[in-house]
């Protein structure tokens, strides 16, 4: 863990030291790029969490959950089985 870290460290320093190389018009446009992909990356997401909720029904419906194995007509279904009970066991159903 400590070998990660100090790679790491040393990583970062070289970035910052290329960085700093860079002359500050440079720096500023990139600067510059990066908060306009930001700015246009936020719009985009705000934008489509918006357009969302425009278009959702704003309704929710709340209902009884039942039991899908009552509504089935067939009575094999209804009976229980060894993989059943097994399941049951294993996740403390009772």
């Amino acid at each position: 863990m400590k070998k990660l870290r100090a790679n790491m460290d040393r990583y970062f320093d070289k970035l910052d030291e290329r960085w700093r190389a860079l002359p500050m018009r440079k720096q500023h446009q990139y600067t510059l790029y990066f908060f306009v992909g930001y700015l246009l990356l936020t719009a985009g997401v705000i934008g489509k969490v918006w357009y969302d909720t425009q278009k959702s029904a704003n309704g929710m419906v709340i209902e009884h959950i039942e039991n899908p194995v009552f509504k089935s007509k067939n009575p094999a279904r209804l009976q229980d089985s060894v993989s059943t009970i097994l399941k049951n066991q294993i996740y403390e159903r009772k």
